[in-house]
This record gives structure tokens, C-alpha cells and sequence, in this order.
């Protein structure tokens, strides 16, 4: 569950970079209409494209930082897992025992209840912050390793611009498998 749980955590940020990632992609496409109007002694610009998403995806070290992450935190998980089990435990307990309980045992059972449902939110949300705090952490670490690859792409092959997920783009300018390969697959 928390596999699922992180992957989706992990797809969201991937898709809140993607959408950042795409406003950059804007205001560089306006750069290259800049570029492409440019006097006809500019017209041979060598121009590049990334595909931020994917090396977020498929390179090894986005696929490793996952793993890592999911390994990091299923201790967690688990015991979040286990107290919701608990309160469900409980609950039905409760509603099932209600009719033969006396007013004190029920408030009693009640009470407990209502504690271990705060802890299980509490462990819950606590659960989801540390992980998103671990998760940008990677994240970041990925995205500087990146950008240094697609710095040394662009200066070793002689890019003029590098575009990050343009809207349209040439496959004959996509640059993005030699980014993933350069981190390692």
C-alpha cells in the first residue's frame, strides 16, 4: 500500500516539476522564437530538448532514489498500516458490543477510540511529511545531476539552447536518452 502510496507521492512531484518544468518550456519557446528571427547568420542555432518527466521515470538514479525511499520508509508504513487496522478493530468492536455495554464502559471504549484515532492521523500525516521532505531531497539531488549532464551534452555536441519539455518537439532534437544514459540507467 505505501508502494503505491510513494510511487503515487513520487508521480505527483514528478508532475508538479513537470508543470514548473513546462512554464520554463514556454519561455523558452518565446527564446526560440527570439533565436529563429534572428538575422540569417543565426539560422544555423543547434537546438536540444529534454524530457524532464522521463529522466525522472527511467534513470537509474530516479529509479534507485524510489527504491531506496520505499525501503526507507515500509517500517512506517507498516506501523501506520497496523494502527489503522486497530481503530477499525475497535470501531466495530464498539458498534458491535454497544447495545450490551454500559454507559461508562461505553464512553470508556469510546475515549480509547477516539485517542488511538488522533495517533494514526498523527502517525499518518507525520508519515507523509517526513517522506515528502526525503522524497524533494532526492528529487533535488537528481535534478542537479541532470543538469550538469545536459551541460556537458550541450557543451561536448555544441547545443546553442537546451529546451526542457517543450510542447512540440523534433525526435531529431531530443537529447533526453543521452541524459538518461549519462546518469546511468
Amino acid at each position: 500500500m505505501m508502494a503505491s502510496a510513494l510511487n503515487t507521492s513520487f508521480t505527483s512531484y514528478t508532475q508538479r516539476s513537470v508543470k514548473l518544468a513546462r512554464a520554463f518550456a514556454v519561455a523558452s519557446v518565446l527564446a526560440l522564437g527570439a533565436v529563429v528571427s534572428l538575422p540569417a547568420h543565426a539560422q544555423g542555432s543547434k537546438v536540444g530538448f529534454v524530457n524532464t518527466e522521463r529522466i525522472l521515470r527511467e534513470s537509474g538514479p530516479a529509479k534507485a532514489a524510489q527504491a531506496k525511499l520505499e525501503a526507507e520508509f515500509k517500517r512506517r508504513e507498516t506501523e501506520v498500516q497496523n494502527l489503522q487496522r486497530s481503530v477499525q478493530n475497535q470501531q466495530q468492536a464498539l458498534t458491535r458490543d454497544a447495545a450490551t455495554l454500559s454507559e461508562s464502559e461505553r464512553m470508556k471504549r469510546g475515549r480509547a477510540l477516539d485517542v488511538a484515532q488522533q495517533d494514526f492521523e498523527r502517525k499518518g500525516r507525520e508519515l507523509s511529511e517526513d517522506f515528502s521532505v526525503r522524497q524533494n531531497e532526492a528529487l533535488q539531488t537528481i535534478i542537479q545531476n541532470a543538469n550538469a549532464a545536459i551541460k556537458t551534452i550541450a557543451e561536448r555536441e555544441n547545443y546553442d539552447i537546451i529546451l526542457q519539455d517543450a510542447v512540440t518537439v523534433n525526435p531529431n532534437n531530443d537529447i533526453t536518452e543521452k541524459v538518461i544514459q549519462a546518469l546511468g540507467r
